[in-house]
């Protein structure tokens, strides 16, 4: 071993090939294939469209039947214990309660005014489709008088209450005293109802797209369409309080559910983008701005459930046209993303 010269160089070995692989070889991050499918209103539309089995309406009846029943029992015994107790403190306990039950009365009393109110508004749309398909100008005449009662108590309608009363002597048939009724009074406030369409479809399109959480999207879609709905009756006279808020929700989810307005169609893909728009964008903003006009679909019926007179001579409001003006400019496609 002592004759051996050991090299103390470095030992090569030749493997071949590179076994190493290069990032240029590597293929591209397949995008994913699926459309934007509107997951969150879809979401909505299955939640407020769902409807309740008789005996779970029995349930939670009876249920809040007995909570206010207890809840009763066991505040006078309260009360009668403290007076029993302390005079004074028991008179100042008894005092507060009352104004407490007067408080609930008189919300009570708003709500059941307000789904009084909202069923007002709903004869006169369905007295106007049969007073237009008969051509009844005597009861046209009447509809008109009805609608001037209605909006009688509202400072900015006293221009146009002023106008329709000024043209119904010149108008011979209903087709032509519904069409001023419309163009007077309703033209305006669908002006203003198509604003409230705009600013929810935009709202809930910027959440869906800049919000990563799974229901974070869901919760602002419910409640920007709850907020819009109740925005667009009291614009057209509604006054809708909570129950009436959500009793016009669920009505108009449940037509469009019927109808199939609420599903995602070419018509609604070419409605956001143009065609190819989606594609080419994130995924995330491609379900904003599905959101946001799936939004604008419940906004159209909203306007037209609540309005108290059918189109007669007024433009209809398009879907294709609220989301163009909706969110038109909202994403920037040379930027990071929503503005």
């Amino acid at each position: 071993m002592s004759g051996q010269r050991i090299d103390d160089g470095p030992v090569l070995i030749d493997l071949g090939e590179d076994p190493t692989p290069n990032p240029a070889d590597a293929p591209p991050v397949a995008e994913p294939d699926a459309a934007p499918t509107g997951q969150a209103m879809q979401t909505v539309a299955a939640l407020a469209g769902r409807q309740p089995s008789p005996l779970a309406k029995w349930f939670w009846r009876l249920l809040g039947t007995l909570v206010v029943f207890f809840a009763s029992i066991a505040l006078w015994d309260w009360v009668t214990a403290l007076v029993a107790r302390n005079e004074v403190l028991g008179w100042a306990a008894l005092g507060l309660v009352g104004l407490f039950v007067l408080v609930c009365l008189a919300i009570v009393v708003r709500e059941v005014a307000a789904l009084a109110r909202l069923q007002r508004i709903e004869a006169l749309h369905v007295e106007a489709d049969r007073v237009a398909a008969e051509n009844d100008l005597g009861a046209a005449r009447k509809l008109t008088d009805r609608l001037i009662r209605l909006y009688s108590g509202r400072e900015d309608m006293r221009w146009g209450i002023d106008r329709l009363r000024a043209g119904t002597d010149n108008a011979f048939d209903a087709d032509t005293l519904l069409g001023l009724a419309e163009d007077a009074l309703l033209v305006p406030l669908d002006a203003r109802a198509r604003r409230e369409v705009e600013a929810a479809a935009r709202q809930v399109a910027t959440v869906t797209a800049i919000v990563p959480l799974a229901l974070a999207d869901v919760a602002a879609a419910f409640t920007a369409n709850l907020r819009m709905i109740r925005r667009i009756a009291e614009i057209y006279g509604g006054r809708s309080g909570t129950l009436g808020t959500w009793r016009l929700t669920r009505a108009v989810i449940t037509h469009l559910v019927a109808t199939g307005a609420v599903a995602v169609g070419d018509d609604l893909i070419s409605s956001v983008g143009g065609g190819h728009l989606l594609s080419k964008l994130s995924r995330r903003v491609g379900e904003g701005l599905v959101n946001g006009a799936l939004t604008a679909r419940v906004g159209v019926a909203a306007i037209e459930v609540c309005r108290p007179l059918p189109f007669v001579s007024a433009e209809r409001p398009r879907v294709t046209g609220l989301v163009r003006r909706a969110l038109t400019g909202l994403f920037d496609k040379g930027g990071t993303g929503p503005t």
